[in-house]
């Protein structure tokens, strides 16, 4: 063979070499691609993930901090981005904010609303951009939003003072709700009134005082109690609209060492109200498993991301102008006797936060 033949076909052997290995590289970085998507649950690589922005009114409460970690878990569980803000109770930051997550070209928006009629501004935002909008576990009102998740919190009222008739013949008791900008206080108090009209009259049950408390502040619950006990009031049973307000009642209960006498009942399962039911200070707490509500929520934001149908959710949920998708949640009541089968069983609270100050916590393995 002569030399230029034999140049030649070096040449030809080194270009095929390449060839094969450029073939070999391209397939194993499909093959790799296919495998990451199938283990993640991912449907889209790249620039083309899936998006979602999550808005706070606050995270002054325990149970809001629980609901953003989780959430944040879930969607990234799915493969999703989530870029989250929290206003700090501001009505104006709450705006600023969503108008920043629309900035990040998300595809839904999660938002619980500070405040339950200014936050429609917000929802009109996202909607002209055609981003799908989540109201989670606080309705904004008259603005259609794609969905509403929530508990019932109509039923939410209807535990907590079914705990007090329960135990109060010819009593009193004190009504201290959570701030009227949040949709579900008008809720609650509407489960509570239905209890009190069916059953109240007959027991001869008395509501000597009703206030709404500002942002939830738990020093307004404080305030009211004490100067209610300063006065000498005769009370028998205490509706916190949350746990946090049953933290300042019954702070102002022990100044008059009232506590673990008067009846008090709130809502949110707060580790703080999980150690005062075990201890005697608080009858009842509402528990709402936050993880089946925010994987609800992470589970639809990909839904509405990827264009399809809510046509599953039966339940509408009014807003005062649109009827909405309301994929609703049953709260549990729970008291000393149910506490270890669901709140601790569920790892909502492990056993030995809850009876940090229990008496009963030498017992407990």
């Amino acid at each position: 063979m002569k030399p230029k033949e034999v140049l030649k076909l070096g040449i030809l052997i080194i270009l095929l070499i390449i060839f094969v290995s450029l073939i070999y590289l391209l397939g194993r970085n499909i093959y790799a691609n296919y495998v990451n998507q199938n283990q993640t649950g991912t449907t889209v690589q790249g620039s083309d993930k899936i998006k979602i922005g999550f808005s706070l009114g606050t995270l002054k409460e325990e149970r809001w901090i629980k609901d953003r970690d989780i959430i944040m878990a879930k969607v990234k569980e799915l493969g999703a981005e989530i870029i989250v803000q929290n206003a700090n109770n501001d009505d104006q930051d709450q705006l600023k904010q969503v108008k920043y997550l629309l900035e990040q070209n998300i595809d839904v928006l999660i938002i619980v609303p500070n405040d339950l009629i200014k936050a429609a501004s917000a929802v009109e935002l996202a909607k002209r951009q055609g981003v799908k909008v989540i109201s989670y576990d606080r309705l904004v009102l008259n603005s259609n939003v794609d969905i509403y998740i929530s508990f019932d919190s109509t039923e939410v009222g209807a535990l907590m003072v079914q705990y007090i008739v329960d135990q109060v013949q010819n009593g009193n008791i004190l009504i201290i709700n959570g701030a009227t900008s949040d949709h579900n206080t008008q809720m609650i108090k509407y489960g509570y009134d239905q209890v009190l009209q069916l059953q109240g009259e007959e027991q001869n049950i008395k509501v000597i005082e009703e206030y709404w408390s500002p942002n939830w502040m738990k020093e307004y619950a404080f305030k009211v109690t004490d100067e209610l006990l300063q006065n000498k009031s005769k009370i028998d049973g205490i509706i916190a609209g949350n746990d946090g307000l049953a933290d300042g009642v019954i702070e102002a209960l022990s100044e008059h060492r009232m506590a673990g006498k008067t009846i008090v009942v709130g809502q949110d399962a707060d580790l703080a109200a999980c150690q005062r039911i075990v201890e005697g200070t608080q009858l009842m707490t509402v528990y709402k498993p936050i993880e089946k509500l925010a994987d609800a929520a992470a589970k639809t934001a990909i839904q509405l991301a990827k264009g399809e149908s809510l046509n599953n959710i039966q339940t509408t949920m009014y807003d005062g102008k649109y009827s909405v998708p309301y994929y609703v949640l049953e709260p549990i009541a729970v008291d000393k006797s149910n506490i270890e089968d669901t709140i601790i069983k569920d790892g909502f609270h492990m056993r030995d936060e809850v009876y940090r100050n229990s008496p009963e916590n030498e017992h407990i393995n």
